[in-house]
């Protein structure tokens, strides 16, 4: 009993050490994996600033393009965009995005983590080689399509990824490397577009879509220099291997407590033979309450409205257009300083406290631009308009700061940490096709809704676009 007593005192030590230890193989294959987020940023920051260019739209929207020019100063920058075809255009990736996850599920389930993220790369490469080339508007959708597909297979598989080769006393930290990838590529696009701005001629769209080149092959290097999770190769009965690339990632030969815990789970995994239908389980609708409820909240906070729109929404509060675009730059920035926040205390803070706090945070912000917009300046001077436009824009950024250190990273953090492996692939499934449904559903409406709010032209005049940023 004194040996037994002994040998569970030190395997108890070892596994709290094991638990904080992290090594150089941990480190550079989450980095790899996580920049499947670089390339998800990238496009949401690009998607919204390359239809704001006149070049594009007159290429593939002309409807638009001639609609703006006509129409002029008679019409507010919102409802120039208020085109259902454009609108169908942005969601096609979310569409494609949500029904490519549940194929991602079945490839990560029984193929390993790794062969999915390799896949999502192949998508993202040839989806950025046809829209950057594109001739036509149906060559732009299908290459939209294929990285919608990309999306798909990277949102499932890499969270599990780093959620599985992360010991647990530092997951969160580094889970949420995705989410802060996805901010870079965000900025990264908001960057590209500054830079594309200044280029005279009809190509500046093509380079702001053919930089996603970049993080599209960063990904796809990334996914072939990384190791599979161990908790992957028990559940399709490669044990050996398994129990090697155990010993590389905890950097120590005593990983038997935890082994055997991946071999259990396996075990437990192998006897459902339906996820899916095993979700619905008494014993797990809590947890897929949780995913589903994280991503419905997490996209109606408003965000997805300003990372698409962020051009738009600046030009129409009255700043020209190198103030807008310093403004998106600027706001980009912030998501990704925050996101870095996050990540250095999800641990310590806890993520409940994070999600509270942010949301009281982020209503506020809402409550005072509600305001704002909604009082009527008449026969006011410049000096307080442009007051109101910078409390405005304080409030934006303070809005996606608490975003970025709460819903957006928290959102991805904790369904990859909730289910149990035998429904783990499943669950993050419905998570992503949730997830991206919502953001759909957003996009499909966001426009409109604006539109019919019926901004009024200013009679002042002396705005950049001749609205009065304090109408509504």
């Amino acid at each position: 009993m004194a040996t037994v007593g002994s040998s569970s005192s030190t395997t108890g030590h070892d596994s709290e050490a094991k638990m904080k230890k992290i090594t150089p193989i941990v480190v550079v294959s989450c980095i790899m994996a996580a920049t499947g987020g670089l390339m998800f940023g990238y496009d949401i920051g690009a998607i919204g600033s390359v239809t704001s260019m006149p070049t594009f739209m007159e290429k593939f929207f002309p409807v638009i393009y001639t609609r703006t020019r006509e129409q002029g100063m008679n019409t507010s920058n919102y409802c120039e965009y208020d085109n259902q075809g454009l609108q169908l255009f942005i969601s096609s990736l979310y569409l494609a995005g949500s029904i490519a996850t549940f194929f991602a599920s079945y490839t990560t389930s029984r193929f390993g983590r790794r062969p999915s993220m390799l896949i999502a790369g192949v998508f993202f490469l040839v989806g950025t080689i046809l829209d950057a080339a594109a001739q036509d508007l149906a060559m732009l959708i299908i290459g939209r399509l294929l990285l919608g597909c990309g999306v798909g297979f990277a949102n499932q598989a890499v969270p599990l990824f780093i959620s599985e080769i992360v010991p647990a006393g530092i997951r969160g930290g580094l889970n949420i490397l995705f989410q802060l990838n996805v901010t870079i590529g965000i900025l990264f696009a908001y960057l590209v577009n500054y830079g594309s701005n200044r280029i005279k001629g009809r190509w500046g769209w093509r380079l702001l879509l053919a930089s996603a080149c970049f993080p599209a092959g960063v990904f796809t290097l990334g996914a072939t220099l990384v190791v599979e999770t161990p908790n992957s190769l028990v559940q399709r009965g490669l044990l050996e291997e398994g129990k090697t690339v155990l010993r590389k990632v905890r950097g120590t030969d005593n990983i038997e407590p935890e082994f055997l815990e991946l071999i259990e789970a396996s075990r437990v995994a192998k006897q459902v033979k339906h996820p899916f239908r095993y979700l619905l389980k008494r014993r797990n609708r809590p947890q897929l309450v949780i995913a589903i409820a994280l991503q419905i909240f997490q996209r109606f906070t408003g965000i997805q409205a300003i990372v698409f729109y962020a051009l738009v929404l600046f030009s129409t509060l009255g700043f020209g257009n190198n103030a807008a675009l310093y403004s998106t730059v600027v706001t980009g920035a912030i998501n990704v300083f925050s996101t870095i926040v996050s990540m250095y205390s999800v641990d310590k803070v806890g993520r409940r406290m994070l999600l509270l706090e942010a949301g009281v945070q982020m209503f506020l912000c809402h409550v005072v631009i509600a305001i704002i917009l909604s009082i009527r300046v008449k026969d006011q001077s410049d000096e307080l308009q442009k007051s109101f436009i910078i409390i405005v824009v304080v409030m934006v950024c303070t809005f996606v700061s608490a975003f970025a250190w709460s819903w957006g990273p928290l959102g991805w953090l904790i369904p990859s940490e909730i289910f149990s492996l035998e429904t783990r692939s499943a669950g993050q499934s419905v998570t992503v096709c949730t997830n991206l449904l919502f953001t759909v559903v957003m996009e499909l409406a966001f426009l409109s809704m604006l539109c019919h709010l019926k901004i009024v032209p200013s009679k002042m005049g002396n705005h950049s676009n001749g609205f009065d940023p304090a109408a509504h």
